[in-house]
């Protein structure tokens, strides 16, 4: 098999990678905004409890 075959499939396996982590980084800063919202949530909620 040519080396320029191993070239192409390493890069391809590489770009894969990349692009794999990059989705896993942007769930994770999702998960962590949906947090900071959930809990901010939370908040006015008992705020508003302890208001009445």
């Amino acid at each position: 098999m040519d080396s320029r075959n191993f070239t192409y499939m390493f890069y391809g396996f590489a770009a894969a990678w990349l692009i794999l982590a990059l989705y896993v980084l942007s769930l994770v800063a999702r998960e962590r905004r949906l947090r900071r919202e959930l809990d901010s949530v939370k908040r006015m909620v008992e705020d508003r409890e302890t208001k009445k």
